[in-house]
């Protein structure tokens, strides 16, 4: 007999009429022969409802009785499936997530799980008993008894957990759309329903906005090997099944890690290339890459900074192995991207100047714990810079923080490899990891791609983005740190934080450019902060440009496979869409456009890929794409 999780969001159970489908749909999988347990979130706009009941009350009303209030709605909605399964003659019970036993830190409204004690479960379910289990809450312990919440997408995290604690063969997440899409059918109405997608890349698409799964969940299912499928529940139609790796016994002792990083990783064998002052223009990244690619020069991390008039720096960084191939090709590409191509390269300072630096390593934390935490990146910053190692270059993603380093002049630091051991060890000390927590060089995320897997699974678009850029910012250790300190202090998040390569000396001290995106609604808190500080801390002006989006590649298939980063910038080349900044990670590529240009640029990117097919959102009942 198999464990069934099933979890059934608010509009699943919008109605008399839609909770007793869902009964249906229930008592059909028990006939199946197996036990079950449901998680349902609450009916419909309960939850708005009883916001706004609060805000007629209170301005502010507290955390503790917001849990109080909102808890509510989901016991409603377990109530009422409990005893639509009874009419129909399935026994039942419904629990709240005090009596599942599902136990909480004692953070109110943003709750994460630490430990679920299955046994009440499991006695029910031997009892034949479907469960019938709120989502969205917990208790914070035995000895306080306080209701906590788990905040945005806590019914999904409430699931997959309850899965995790049972060893359950599946959970099951029924939904108002029919899967995992490759990108928002809203606007790309060609979008298609994927049939698989691994943990990783469903963790960086909905670290992206992927509405259909909370990053909560999905870390929860990758940590545990909980296999999960999301389904429509108006259909039979089979969904998405969303792939994790085989895990040992793990113990349900802080099952939803309450850290923002579980993992590190650095990696020595790295060289950098950096093409300084390309000009500015739409076409350029896709020729450059468009070339390495055809020479098979496989590249690891790609960085674009903001542009200083009207250029542009691009580094990138491949094996020690590759480095000469790679600074022979770009050096030979290096002519044809400049204004003059026929004019010779003389002087430092001209357009497109190759710089190469054949001996760095990146060092980068990873965890879905970090999405909505501000000040992540600026822990990694400065736990670095108190460490005495400079960072030479940032990329990041929703997910990992990446800083290419180098050796440094004294002795101490000449050893790349004891280098990275000190910051990987600084770095754990900081984010409280075990040793067995450590992943040192390579995650199993960064192993080949099998030929046969697409290079990109899905793409996404977050046209809620302000690009802001603080020009030369001194090129000392804690410089970065203290940027993303001063944000964080103001609960200002940061999405994507590129460092430039180039340095520029001013009154004979080098700097560097630091940009990054914020959601538009920060943007002029950030730049205040950032204004202000800027005398005290000696970098230059701070540079908003509010109008911006940023569209994104997923796919564990373009590890190891040159040639996925310039298909996607030729095919934005193609509609002349200029890049603005370039981030990657291992499974993702980030460019950030012009607002006005982000829809064009997902629709390019989504053909680029051939991720149309024949079993798309338009053709499915209760998904209606734009027109």
């Amino acid at each position: 007999m198999a464990t069934i999780v099933q979890k059934y969001g608010g509009t699943s159970v919008g109605s008399i009429e839609r909770i007793q489908s869902v009964a249906a749909r229930v008592i059909d999988t028990v006939k199946a022969g197996n036990s079950v347990v449901v998680v349902v979130s609450a009916m419909g706009k309960t939850t708005d409802g009883l916001v706004a009941l609060a805000r007629e009350i209170s301005d502010q009303p507290s955390r503790r009785e917001m849990d109080m209030l909102l808890s509510t709605g989901e016991q409603v909605s377990i109530a009422l499936l409990s005893m639509a399964l009874q009419a129909a003659g399935q026994p039942a019970i419904s629990l709240t997530g005090a009596q599942i036993g599902i136990v909480t830190e004692a953070s109110h409204t943003r709750a994460r799980i630490l430990s679920i004690d299955p046994d009440r479960l499991r006695r029910h379910l031997d009892e034949g008993k479907v469960v019938v289990a709120a989502g969205f809450q917990g208790i914070s312990n035995a000895d306080d008894l306080e209701i906590t919440t788990l905040g945005r997408g806590g019914s999904d995290t409430s699931a997959v957990a309850l899965a995790a604690a049972l060893r359950a063969d599946a959970c099951e997440i029924y939904t108002d759309v029919p899967g995992v899409l490759t990108t928002d059918p809203r606007l790309v109405p060609e979008a298609q329903i994927m049939a698989e997608i691994s943990c990783d890349e469903m963790l960086e698409l909905a670290s992206l906005g992927a509405k259909v799964l909370h990053p909560r969940a999905v870390e929860i299912a990758r940590n545990y090997g909980v296999p999960l499928i999301v389904k429509s529940s108006w259909t039979t139609d089979p969904g998405t099944r969303v792939v994790s790796q085989p895990v040992g016994d793990r113990p349900l002792e802080n099952l939803e890690i309450a850290r923002p990083v579980d993992a590190i990783r650095y990696n020595t064998n790295q060289a950098q290339i950096g093409l300084l002052r390309v000009p500015d223009r739409p076409g350029i990244a896709a020729k450059l890459f468009g070339e390495l690619a055809k020479q098979a020069v496989d590249v690891d991390l790609i960085i674009q900074s903001i542009h200083e008039g009207n250029t542009n720096d691009i580094a990138f960084t491949v094996t020690e192995q590759e480095a000469d191939r790679a600074e022979a090709m770009a050096g030979a590409i290096a002519p044809t991207l400049r204004t003059e191509p026929t004019r010779p390269m003389e002087t430092e300072g001209a357009e497109a100047e190759l710089v190469v630096d054949r001996h760095v390593a990146e060092v980068s934390i990873y965890g879905a714990g970090m999405i909505g935490r501000p000040g992540v990146a600026a822990q990694m910053f400065k736990t670095l810079a108190d460490a005495g190692i400079n960072i030479e270059t940032i990329s990041t993603s929703e997910v990992q923080v990446g800083c290419i380093i180098a050796p440094g002049d004294n002795a101490a630091d000449r050893d790349l490899e004891a280098l990275c051991q000190r910051a990987v060890a600084a770095l754990r000390h900081t984010f409280e990891l075990d040793t067995d927590q450590f992943l040192p060089e390579v995650l199993p995320i960064e192993q080949p791609a099998s030929p046969d897997e697409p290079p990109v699974r899905g793409v996404a678009l977050d046209r809620n983005q302000s690009q802001i850029a603080v020009r030369n910012v001194p090129d000392r250790p804690g410089m970065a740190a203290k940027i993303f300190e001063l944000l964080a202090e103001k609960s200002i998040s940061v999405d994507t934080i590129v460092q430039s390569q180039r340095r520029i000396v001013v009154n004979g001290s080098p700097t560097r450019h630091i940009a990054f995106t914020t959601a538009a609604t920060e943007a002029e808190a950030a730049r205040a902060v950032l204004l202000a500080a800027g005398q005290e801390f000696g970098w230059g002006e701070v540079v908003v440009n509010a109008q911006v989006a940023k569209v994104s590649a997923v796919g564990t298939g373009m590890i190891n496979r040159p040639g996925v980063a310039a298909q996607m910038f030729n095919a934005l080349a193609a509609k002349g869409i200029n890049l603005l900044m370039i981030t990657t990670s291992a499974i993702k590529i980030s460019c950030v456009v012009e607002q006005d240009q982000g829809v064009e640029a997902l629709k390019a990117v989504h053909e680029a890929f051939d991720l149309s097919g024949e079993y798309q959102a338009s053709n499915v009942h209760g998904l209606t794409p734009a027109k």
